[in-house]
């Protein structure tokens, strides 16, 4: 597992951006995938949470994630929530101990947060529709009302798809520019006619210095390019593989 250099140093936090070492998973899966929602025997997937929840020392109902859907929403966890019950958001936020909060991702960007002094975490995933339509802010504004404030949140950015590898077309260019044409700086040309290179991670940077947050660690990992390493949907889709695997990326206050 990976953590990020400032949220380590803060007491009575825990968190981890898994890789995908570790698990039971065999094949497109090996071996730690996280994904509930993944084609991966259920008892497998079971199994890689219960040793991620056990990093992170919570028990193995207590380690929750969502169902994920490329939105702004965010849920505030006061309580342990079933694979059925999930909420379908994608960002969560809680200030109770043992509660590990966590999001999935296979190249999209997974966030965590913490405000040390309030006992307040928060993870969310930033893919380029939750990211553009505000999940960063949105996770913000609800670490807030639990108590947080802006001012002492630390956000980390762990393995997302890198620039070199996130072609884009045209019309994704367009939605970006149309919402805010400094947005620019974000693509750079691909040698394929019309289409550009997305900087996703830097465009997450931009909306989490718009959001206020003046602690910001990036972790410079790109799931496409370590297969050894990272899951990544992109990749997966390349090689014309049935299906991926998915990282989780979780905090958790201790007890």
């Amino acid at each position: 597992m990976l953590q990020a250099s400032f949220l380590a140093t803060l007491p009575g936090i825990r968190h981890a951006f898994f890789t995908r070492s570790g698990g039971v998973s065999q094949g497109v899966y090996s071996s730690l995938n996280g994904g509930v929602g993944s084609r991966d025997a259920p008892e497998k997937v079971t199994e890689n949470r219960a040793r991620m929840a056990a990093a992170l020392g919570v028990d193995a109902d207590r380690f929750l994630t969502l169902f994920q859907i490329h939105s702004p929403d965010v849920v505030i966890a006061q309580e342990p929530w079933t694979r059925d019950s999930r909420p379908r958001a994608d960002a969560v936020v809680t200030q109770v101990p043992r509660l590990a909060i966590g999001v999935s991702t296979a190249d999209c960007g997974p966030l965590l947060f913490a405000d040390g002094e309030a006992g307040v975490i928060g993870a969310a995933h930033a893919g380029w529709r939750g990211a553009l339509s505000g999940v960063i802010e949105a996770t913000v504004a609800a670490m807030e009302r639990l108590g947080a404030r802006r001012a002492r949140i630390a956000a980390a950015l762990g393995p997302t798809i890198r620039q070199s590898n996130y072609e884009v077309g045209p019309e994704f260019v367009e939605r970006f520019l149309a919402a805010d044409p400094a947005n620019a700086r974000c693509f750079k040309p691909s040698q394929r006619e019309d289409h550009a290179m997305f900087d996703l991670c830097g465009y997450i940077a931009q909306r989490v210095e718009q959001a206020g947050l003046t602690q910001f660690e990036d972790l410079g990992l790109c799931t496409y390019e370590e297969p050894g390493r990272f899951y990544s949907y992109r990749r997966s889709t390349h090689r014309d593989e049935p299906d991926y695997g998915r990282h989780i990326n979780a905090i958790a206050l201790n007890g």
